[in-house]
C-alpha cells in the first residue's frame, strides 16, 4: 500500500455480552490528511474516550505518535463496545500501522488491557469469559500482569502478561514463553482444600429437624423455607448448607467462574470450585437480582447458579421479585428481552428463604407475646403468593432454644456425634452419587415423565400419597414436589423404593403454610 493511501493494521479482542464473547478486529488505517484521531464501530462512550489515553500512553512510552489522520474501526460494526479493554488493541494496532513494531503473531493474539496516560496496563473486568472463548478458538493472549491469575484458571496454555505498552509490544515482536502456570484443564480442588472451608454446621446448637432439613435439602437440591421467631438461627443454618452440598465438577466450576467474571466480580483460586452462596438484601431491585441493565449483566440468580440463594425476611422483598423467581425455579434459566437484544442466563440455583411467623416475629414464641393483629398477619403472610410457595419444597419451622438446650453438647444424639459435618456431607455426597447414577439429575430436578419412572412407591406408600393429597390439597406440581422429597430421603437410605417413613417425612417438611 502506498504511503498517499496510508498504511492499515488489525488486532483480535473479543466484546462481552451476557455469556458471550464475540470476536472483535480492531482495524488501524493511517493516512495523510489534518491531523485526526476517530474510533468507528459502535463505540461506548468510555471507548471513544480511549483516543486520549492511546495517545498519551504512545508518547508517555517513547513512540511517535503519528500526525496524519488516524481511523480506528471495531468490527462488527453492529455489535456495541463497553469498557476500557479496547485501550491495548487500539495502540497496539496504531504502532503497527506507522511501523514502529512489526510482528506478524499481531493478527493472531487476543489483546486486553487499559491503558493508564504513562502507559502502563492496568487490569479489565470479565476477562476470564474472553480467555475461554480465545482457547476454543487457539488463540494466544496478552493481557494485564494483574489479569495474569484470573486468565490462568481459564485453562489457556498461551497466555503472555505485560506491565506497560512498551513491554506489550516487546512481546509481539519476540513473543516469549507463555508464563508458567497450570495448563491444561482448570485447577481442581478436593472437599478437604483450602476452599471448602467456611461456616460449620457443627456452630448451630440443637436444631436437629432444622439440620436434618438441611442434608435433604442438600441431598436433592430442594427448595427450603424456614419460619421462626429472630434470633432462632435461621440465617446461621442457611449460611452452612453450601458446606453440606459436594465441590462443583471442572465443568460447573468453569461456569459459574464465567457468570462471576461477567459480573466483574473477583476470581479467587481458593473458592474455585466451592458453590457460590448469594444473600442479597431485602431492598434489592427486581433487575439485581434477575439481571439486566443497560450491558446485560447477570443477577443474583444467576450468580448462585449451581449454589445457594439466600432470601432473608421474605416477606420484605418486593413482591415483583418474588414472582420473578417462579419461572427461574422451574427452568433452571432466565431470558432478559430488550428491544435490540435477547439473552439467556443460567440460573439454576438452590432457593433457601428465612422469615418470621409475624411482623414482629414471635407469634407462637413462648418467650414473648405477639402484638400483631390477625389483619397484620395476614396481610404480611400474603406478600407471598401461593404458586411461589407451591415451588418450595421444604418448609419448616425454627423455633427459639430453650435456655436447657445451651448445653447440648454433652447430650450429641448418635446420628449427629463426632463430626457432625462430615457425617452429613459424606450422606449428602453418597445420596447424590446413588441418584445421579440413576436418573442423570438431582430429585429436585426430575421432571413428570423422570418421576413416574425414579418414584417407586410401595403399597403403604401410594396410600399414604393419596390420603396426603387430599388432606394437603396438593396440586398437581405439589404432588410431585412431594414424591421428589420422598425420593430423596429414599436416597439417603439408598433405598430403590419409596417407603412409607420416607413419604410421611416428606409430608412433615411440606406443611402448610397456615399452620406456622
Amino acid at each position: 500500500m502506498t504511503a498517499a493511501r496510508g498504511h492499515c493494521a488489525r488486532t483480535l479482542t473479543r466484546a462481552q455480552f451476557g455469556l458471550a464473547a464475540p470476536l472483535v478486529e480492531v482495524e488501524a488505517h493511517v493516512g495523510p490528511g489534518l491531523p485526526n484521531f476517530a474510533i468507528v464501530g459502535l463505540p461506548a462512550p468510555v471507548v471513544r474516550e480511549s483516543r486520549e489515553r492511546v495517545r498519551a500512553a504512545i508518547v508517555s512510552s517513547g513512540f511517535d505518535f503519528p500526525p496524519g489522520r488516524i481511523t480506528v474501526n471495531l468490527a462488527p460494526a453492529e455489535l456495541s463496545k463497553q469498557g476500557g479493554r479496547f485501550d491495548l488493541p487500539i495502540a497496539l494496532a496504531v504502532l503497527a500501522a506507522t511501523g514502529q513494531m512489526r510482528s506478524l503473531s499481531i493478527r493472531e493474539h487476543e489483546c486486553y488491557g487499559e491503558l493508564g496516560l504513562t502507559g502502563e496496563l492496568r487490569p479489565v473486568a470479565g476477562l476470564f469469559l474472553a480467555a475461554l472463548h480465545a482457547q476454543r478458538a487457539a488463540h494466544p493472549l496478552l493481557v494485564p500482569r494483574d489479569n495474569l491469575a484470573e486468565a490462568r484458571l481459564s485453562g489457556h496454555p498461551a497466555v503472555h502478561a505485560a506491565v506497560d505498552l512498551r513491554t506489550a509490544a516487546q512481546c509481539l515482536a519476540r513473543p516469549p514463553t507463555p508464563d508458567a502456570g497450570p495448563k491444561g484443564a482448570a485447577p481442581v480442588q478436593t472437599a478437604d482444600s483450602p476452599g471448602r472451608s467456611g461456616p460449620s454446621l457443627s456452630d448451630v446448637i440443637g436444631q436437629w429437624q432444622a439440620k436434618r432439613a438441611l442434608t435433604i435439602a442438600a441431598a436433592g437440591g430442594h427448595s427450603l423455607l424456614m419460619v421462626g421467631p429472630p434470633g432462632s438461627g435461621k440465617s446461621m443454618l442457611a449460611a452452612r448448607l453450601p458446606g453440606l452440598i459436594p465441590p462443583l465438577t471442572a465443568a460447573e466450576a468453569l461456569e459459574v467462574a464465567s457468570i462471576a467474571s461477567t459480573a466483574g466480580l473477583t476470581l479467587e483460586t481458593c473458592n474455585w470450585v466451592r458453590p457460590p452462596f448469594r444473600a442479597p438484601h431485602h431492598s434489592s431491585s427486581t433487575q439485581a437480582i434477575v439481571g439486566g441493565g443497560p450491558q446485560v449483566r447477570p443477577g443474583e440468580i444467576s450468580l448462585a447458579h449451581h449454589g445457594v440463594l439466600f432470601l432473608d425476611e421474605l416477606p420484605e422483598f418486593d413482591r415483583r421479585v418474588l414472582e420473578s423467581l417462579r419461572e427461574p425455579l422451574e427452568t433452571g434459566a432466565i431470558t432478559i428481552a430488550r428491544a435490540r437484544a435477547r439473552l439467556e442466563l443460567p440460573a439454576r440455583f438452590q432457593l433457601v428463604a428465612a422469615m418470621n411467623p409475624c411482623p414482629c416475629g414471635y407469634l407462637g414464641d413462648s418467650a414473648h407475646t405477639c402484638r400483631c393483629g390477625e389483619a397484620q398477619i395476614e396481610r404480611y403472610r400474603r406478600r407471598i403468593s401461593g404458586p411461589l410457595l407451591d415451588r418450595i419444597d421444604l418448609r419448616i419451622e425454627v423455633p427459639r432454644l430453650a435456655s436447657a438446650e445451651w448445653s447440648v453438647a454433652a447430650t450429641l444424639p448418635p446420628a449427629w456425634a463426632g463430626d457432625p459435618v462430615a457425617a452429613a456431607a459424606e450422606q449428602v455426597r453418597q445420596a447424590r452419587q446413588w441418584r445421579l447414577q440413576r436418573s442423570g439429575c438431582l430429585s429436585a430436578r426430575l421432571d413428570a415423565s423422570q418421576i413416574r419412572l425414579c418414584c417407586t412407591l410401595s403399597p403403604g406408600s401410594r396410600q399414604l400419597l393419596e390420603r396426603s393429597a387430599e388432606r394437603l390439597a396438593l396440586s398437581g406440581r405439589g404432588i410431585h414436589r412431594l414424591l421428589a422429597v420422598g425420593r430423596t430421603i429414599a436416597d439417603l437410605d439408598l433405598s430403590e423404593t419409596i417407603e412409607p417413613p420416607h413419604l410421611a417425612e416428606a409430608v412433615q417438611l411440606r406443611r402448610p403454610f397456615e399452620s406456622y
